[in-house]
């Protein structure tokens, strides 16, 4: 096992998904966790987090400095390395120039994380803190242009420090540097997989239910179909699952998901038409946090109307991922940065009487695919694209209206109709369209028009934690705008987004 200590860092679940893709068991852990409990997990190796904190703030967060001295490899990543220099003796100060993004890495000395890499390459830097002065019996094996303290090492005590960021994707070589430390470092085995983590929540969700029912908002996506089954396969027919129709699906989509959920899913579905519900409820909401708030709320509303008719109903099951977690609240109870609320987190009634049971809260999209997977999912559910609770609320910037919900379906389903025709589909990671709060003028037909613009947005991902903005071919974006600017009623201008996560966001809200 490897334990991930919760600094804060909005990648911290990140680092524990690097761990886990080489088959080692990793669990996440607040920053106040005992010093006893934490000896008592046994972990072969420690992952200091990042986080948003300087250490030299009041109320930095931090764990109990004898953590050094159990005998256990350590590795601190960005905040988590300077944590392990303040503690230990060195000093850490406010950068004189910050470092964000792409910083080529120089390789000074000898460390294992950087085993067979040369004399350096990319990594990506996020820090406007630096360590100035080292403590005892460690030294500096790396530096960039910016940070002459860009590594550190302390190879009696197998204690490592990195300023760069190895959990993302922008950094060359960021797996291999995980890898070194878990296998040359910590000596780990390779024995946690997909089937393990099935098994173990199947036991868990069998142990926390017994032989109540549990209900479950079924949206036909990924994440939900996923959970329902894998509940299904701890409690069978006491898992209960309801389709709502908010009124915010896309193009024909509660009756092609009415389709492929009864012939795919072997659950107790009920679906519900809510529709008048929740647009009444959203009538003249512009605020996208009051969107996802108003429509998490409803969605506990049905949920709990429907408990009532089901005996024995005391859990709501939800696809909760981690993402959606460690955007809309402080993961653990650490010191994480909220960015914006999800309608299954942070958009829940604080008093709810169900109880919740999310099995898949610590996985990441690709791992849910995999254990859909191993749950004998259909590929057609497993490899859809990622659509939100919230639905086109979220998609619609400012006032949601029939009408201008019935403008996004036609715009969005012309794009993803010319994405498919395009071989694209399961190569984004998300493509979908968005109605923007502005008309533009235009020339049509020799007349002046004042109509509404629709934005373009397709990712490619592989975590939803970080993403790029897909280079999509020019005829066909040309293709797209053409078709959805002839075809759809008030629209008069298309734009491409292209904006990578960070600093967007996947989702315009």
């Amino acid at each position: 096992m490897i334990i991930v200590i919760d600094f804060g860092s909005q990648f911290n679940q990140l680092i524990a998904r690097r761990v886990r893709e080489n088959d080692v068991y990793c669990q996440v852990e607040p920053a106040g966790i005992p010093i006893d409990k934490l000896k008592a997990l046994n972990p072969q190796g420690i992952i200091l987090s990042g986080g948003p904190s300087s250490i030299y703030e009041d109320n930095s967060p931090s764990i109990d400095k004898s953590l050094f001295d159990l005998g256990i490899p350590i590795l601190g990543i960005c905040y988590g390395m300077h944590y392990m220099v303040h503690t230990l003796g060195g000093k850490i100060k406010k950068a004189s120039k910050r470092e964000y993004g792409f910083a080529n890495l120089d390789i000074k000395e000898s460390n294992p994380l950087f085993k067979d890499m040369g004399t350096g390459f990319q990594c990506w830097m996020s820090h406007g803190d630096s360590a100035i002065e080292l403590p005892e019996n460690f030294v500096i094996t790396a530096s960039t242009k910016n940070t002459s303290i860009a590594a550190i090492a302390n190879h009696e005590k197998k204690l490592y420090g990195l300023q760069l960021h190895p959990e993302v994707e922008h950094s060359i070589n960021g797996s291999r540097m995980i890898r070194h430390f878990l296998f040359d470092v910590c000596n780990c085995q390779k024995n946690w997989t997909m089937k393990s983590f099935c098994d173990g929540a199947v036991s868990q969700i069998k142990a926390a239910v017994g032989d109540k029912k549990v209900i479950m908002g079924l949206s036909g996506g990924v994440d939900s179909s996923v959970a329902a089954t894998l509940i299904h396969k701890a409690i069978g027919k006491n898992l209960f699952c309801i389709f709502v129709d908010n009124g915010l699906l896309r193009k024909n989509e509660k009756q092609a998901l009415e389709k492929s959920l009864i012939s795919s899913l072997d659950l107790n579905i009920k679906f519900i038409d809510a529709k008048d519900k929740f647009l009444f409820a959203l009538k003249d909401v512009i605020d996208p946090e009051k969107k996802r708030k108003i429509i998490g709320n409803l969605f506990i509303e049905v949920f709990e109307a429907q408990a009532t008719k089901i005996d024995g109903a005391q859990f709501l099951g939800q696809g909760t991922l981690y993402p959606d977690i460690i955007e809309s609240k402080s993961a653990f109870g650490g010191p994480t940065s909220i960015i914006k609320s999800h309608h299954n987190v942070g958009g829940l009634p604080e008093k709810m009487k169900l109880k919740l049971i999310e099995p898949l809260q610590l996985l990441f999209k690709d791992e849910v695919r995999k254990l859909g997977t191993q749950l004998g999912i259909k590929d057609e559910l497993i490899w859809r694209q990622p659509f939100p609770g919230p639905g086109l609320a979220i998609r619609i910037m400012g006032e949601i209206t029939s009408s201008r919900l019935e403008i996004l379906r036609e715009a969005d389903a012309i794009l993803l109709e010319e994405i498919r025709k395009a071989g694209l589909y399961r190569k984004l990671w998300q493509s979908f369209a968005v109605l923007l709060p502005v008309k533009t003028v235009g020339v049509m037909g020799d007349k002046r028009t004042f109509a509404n613009c629709i934005a373009i947005r397709a990712v490619t991902s592989n975590d939803a934690m970080t993403a790029d903005w897909a280079k999509l071919p020019h005829d066909l974006l040309g293709i797209i705008s053409n078709r959805i600017i002839n075809e759809v009623e008030n629209i008069n201008r298309v734009v491409f987004d292209i904006t990578s996560k960070p600093p967007g966001t996947i989702e315009w809200e």
